[in-house]
């Protein structure tokens, strides 16, 4: 079955445009039962039936798998055994009957205006590495966009007369504008650091390493771990808080829904509502905190 899941990666990638992120998510969860399904079961994914998937589950479970991870593994599988079942390559979907107790979801984590003051002044601009991380931290901040997407980003990506970057992401691409000092950080970054930080000329990527090569995620990570820390910030700052930060600050100043779906890139309003909970939760904690008579 090791094809079929191939071709499911496929079909995700360039018929759903699913996001990088999630389709490694989807595939990490199928190889795991499959491989579940080889060392304990006597058949292959395609003969497993409803009574061996739900034991199944019942042993995420009691692996100490939290219900997110098995709810999410859940997902995966069903999804995975539709498109076969979709292109006829088996009879049934054998967890299709299967339901988990409902998930509640924690609303995600945001900065207050002042943390993002606190976090975006923490990289110094006396050297290579300081003006680049305030470049990033700011393009970050300014546009919202996924950690995958900014070290993505090309140098063309950048329009800096105009005030913008366009995001290309799933097979779609949209264009964000940026904030002044998001502009004049990269404008200098651009113009003045990263010529001297590029190990090759022919080098397209707008953020390089320290040895001259497009930044990975888990090297940005370990950026905005370390100006959490100098900023004595107390919340788990991910690069994803800069995000939801972005969203939340916006609708709190008064952005329409609509707006915001398009400069995060959801292909589903549902996925942006969540930040008018955001905005109302946090009302609710001002009017408790302020008002005498609360």
């Amino acid at each position: 079955m090791t094809d079929f899941i191939n071709l499911y990666e496929t079909y995700l990638l360039e018929v759903k445009h699913s996001s990088a992120n999630t389709v490694a998510s989807y595939i990490r969860d199928l190889r795991q039962f499959d491989k579940y399904v080889s060392d304990n079961l006597d058949c292959s994914l395609d003969e497993v039936t409803p009574e061996q998937a739900t034991v199944y589950f019942a042993w995420l479970t009691n692996s100490g798998k939290s219900s997110a991870t098995v709810t999410r593994s859940l997902a995966s599988i069903k999804g995975f055994y539709s498109y076969l079942v979709s292109n006829g390559s088996v009879e049934a979907n054998p967890v299709r009957t299967i339901h988990l107790a409902k998930v509640e979801k924690k609303l995600p984590q945001i900065l207050t205006g002042h943390e993002v003051e606190l976090l975006l002044s923490q990289p110094k601009c006396t050297d290579p590495k300081g003006f680049r991380d305030k470049a990033m931290l700011e393009l970050l901040y300014a546009t919202g966009i996924r950690v995958s997407e900014l070290i993505s980003l090309d140098v063309d990506s950048v329009n800096i007369p105009a005030g913008f970057i366009r995001c290309a992401s799933g097979g779609k691409s949209r264009m964000i504008p940026l904030y002044p000092a998001a502009v004049r950080a990269i404008q200098t970054y651009l113009t003045q650091i990263r010529p001297s930080m590029i190990a090759d000329p022919t080098e397209t990527a707008l953020f390089v390493n320290l040895g001259g090569e497009r930044m990975s995620r888990q090297g940005f990570w370990k950026i905005i771990k370390h100006y959490q820390q100098t900023a004595n910030i107390q919340k788990d700052i991910t690069p994803h808080t800069l995000r939801h930060s972005f969203a939340a600050h916006l609708l709190e100043n008064g952005a329409d829904l609509k707006s915001i779906q398009e400069m995060l890139g959801h292909s589903d309003i549902s996925s942006t509502q969540i930040y008018a909970q955001i905005v109302k939760q946090n009302l609710k904690s001002v009017y408790n905190k302020f008002h005498p008579k609360a």
